[in-house]
């Protein structure tokens, strides 16, 4: 959404309330039809409270005592109601919004999962959009059900109202029915600008979360600390924040303003009619007890038009916030899958970029510039390159988190375009430089690499020893069952709950590289700067294990550290987007070219270390 339009069309209007409402009724059907019963209740017992108050006004002046007193036991009964049927529907909307927000985020997190690729997730617009559906997808149907039957029952009890006042005076019940249709126009106007509001906001409360979580996490910490970022960073969640409260503060004095000067007119429009009801009752034309529902209607009118109008706003609001959780649900797919996937053969030639161009956006700069590549069966091709030359980008194409922007990548002669996606990642082993330090077990931490692994301990501790760090894991506290993060406990059912454990970054790296042994069966061996986090030493040693993992098998492996892409089949040298030379470490240092200059200068820097 990049404009200030924020409106549904009727037809917009009634599917969203028809799919809040049916997701409410599929997580809650008990809970939801007791709540409808006791809302059409609720509806009505004020009307019945005015009637049966005018009875017994009658009856008092009257005289007849059995007439009025047998009202007066029915209008306590009727209070009990009225005081009982409050607190049960606050129960029933608690168990409704517990079971949608459980079966809403359960749907979210599905869609979001059949999301292909990367791109939605460096778009600013989709982050806030999704933070907007996570939000407004657990409490929203909930709104749009107490919106929707809330107007049914306030319409109920503006009818009976009306019926009271039509038998003082039909011109005053006309009058006061259409003294409330400018409370709901306004509540309509107010509900879309704070919807609006919402959607303005949500910018500056993720950078403020950012910041906070700067402030806060134990992985800016140090950083934060060493370099006095502390004031830095807590200015700028303020100053987010002070921008999030002003958008807020505009939105509540529009709608005070507004609500002042419809309070005022409702005032005086009851004033009015109260004025006119008394002069006739002093005129004979009505009863003590036709005042006392005329005041009841009037009154019960303008409230159940107030409430109408409050509930319709709601209820607006509610779905316009909803239809964030609805587009995400509906999303058209991120990257095109083919209506009939192509069935993916196992590896036996290679894969291959054939005339590769790919840019992020129309407005970003080429990264790859007609690439030619070949990935041949059972041999292990690197990739080096400055930084920026396209190496990364060549992994995310391989692994289809992106689709080439013009040219493909076939893999033994198939595009990976007509084959479904999870088939070729499951074919796929990796070790990313940027891997994920998950707030889990330490065997957790590595069975993720393979889910079917998290059963098989024996799996999973093979897997630490060829990475080199099942000694370290054994080691821990609660061993394999050790939590890999001091922000939460072991175990927090014990007495004394111990805090995890903050593996170093060299282990860190360990474990993400025995998640890639896990599956020593794959097709395709990815290694992006598989030892950056380690010394020279625990390096050598993981190269080592590393050749060993990969003999046989196709691999690319990408690295800055030349000397760890040196017994490589085939050399690839990125630069500028496009392949500068490619061949053997030999063939390459003799050629002069980039290769053989980089490779001297880390060289010469080793050499030097001495000196």
């Amino acid at each position: 959404m990049t404009d200030r339009r924020i409106g549904l069309s009727p037809a917009e209007v009634c599917s969203r309330i028809g799919s809040a409402v049916g997701l409410t009724l599929r997580a809650a059907p008990g809970s939801l039809a007791g709540y409808v019963a006791g809302t059409l209740l609720a509806a009505g017992l004020p009307v019945a409270t005015a009637w049966l108050t005018r009875s017994v006004v009658d009856g008092l002046v009257s005289g007849v005592t059995p007439r009025w007193t047998a009202q007066v036991v029915a209008l306590a009964v009727v209070g009990l109601f009225a005081a009982a049927v409050p607190a049960a529907l606050r129960y029933l909307h608690n168990e409704m919004e517990r079971a949608v927000a459980l079966v809403a985020k359960e749907r979210l997190f599905t869609a979001v999962d059949r999301i292909i690729g990367l791109a939605r997730f460096e778009d600013p617009a989709f982050l806030d959009r999704l933070e907007l559906a996570d939000e407004s997808g657990g409490r929203g149907p909930n709104r749009v059900v107490d919106g929707a039957f809330g107007v049914l029952g306030g319409l109920l009890t503006v009818s009976g109202f009306l019926g009271s006042l039509w038998v003082v005076s039909p011109v005053m019940g006309v009058l006061v029915l259409a003294s409330g249709l400018p409370v709901l126009a306004a509540e309509l106007v107010l509900s879309r600008r704070r919807a609006w509001t919402n959607w303005e906001i949500t910018p500056a409360e993720r950078r403020e979360l950012f910041y906070r979580d700067m402030l806060a996490t134990e992985q800016a910490a140090k950083e934060v600390r060493l370099f006095g970022l502390g004031a830095f960073l807590r200015g700028r969640m303020l100053r987010e924040r002070r921008a999030a409260n002003a958008a807020q503060h505009r939105m509540d004095r529009r709608e005070l303003a507004t609500q002042a000067g419809l309070g005022l007119f409702s005032a005086v429009v009851a004033g009015a009619g109260l004025i006119w009801v008394a002069r006739a009752a002093q005129g004979g034309q009505h009863t003590v007890g036709d005042i006392a529902l005329f005041i009841a209607g009037i009154v019960g009118v303008q409230g159940a038009m107030a409430a109408v109008a409050q509930q319709v706003a709601t209820g607006h609001q509610a779905l316009l916030l909803f239809e964030h959780y609805v587009t995400v649900l509906r999303a058209a797919p991120d990257l095109p899958v083919a209506p009939t996937p192509a069935a993916l053969p196992a590896l036996r030639s290679g894969i291959e970029f054939r005339d590769v161009w790919f840019r992020y956006t129309d407005a970003h700069p080429w990264v790859l510039r007609g690439v030619n590549l070949t990935v041949p069966h059972g041999r292990t091709v690197a990739l080096a390159g400055l930084n920026g030359a396209g190496k990364s980008t060549v992994v995310k194409l391989l692994c289809r988190l992106y689709d080439p922007t013009r040219g493909a990548v076939l893999w033994d002669g198939v595009d990976i375009r007509e084959v479904e996606p999870a088939v070729l990642r499951t074919r796929i082993s990796a070790v990313f430089q940027d891997y994920v330090n998950y707030e889990m077990t330490a065997a957790e931490n590595i069975g993720v690499g393979d889910l079917t692994a998290l059963g098989d301990p024996a799996r999973i501790e093979a897997a630490a020893h060829r990475a080199g760090v099942h000694e370290t894991l054994a080691g821990l506290p609660d061993g394999y069952d050790t939590m890999l993060s001091r922000r939460y406990h072991n175990d927090p059912s014990t007495a004394a709950p111990a805090a995890g454990v903050n593996p170093s970054g060299g282990q860190r790296q360990r474990i993400a590289i025995a998640r890639a042994f896990l599956r020593e069966d794959r097709d395709l061996v990815i290694l992006d700067e598989p030892s950056a986090g380690l010394d020279a030493e625990a390096e050598h040693e993981i190269h080592t294990r590393l050749r060993a993992q990969r003999a046989g098998l196709t691999s690319l492996l990408i690295s800055h550290r030349l000397g760890a892409v040196r017994d490589a089949g085939l050399i690839v040298v990125l630069s500028g987007g496009v392949v500068a030379e490619q061949g053997d470490h030999d063939a390459l240092v003799a050629a002069g070219g980039v290769y053989a200059r980089l490779f001297g200068l880390q060289a010469a820097g080793y050499r030097n270390q001495g000196v």
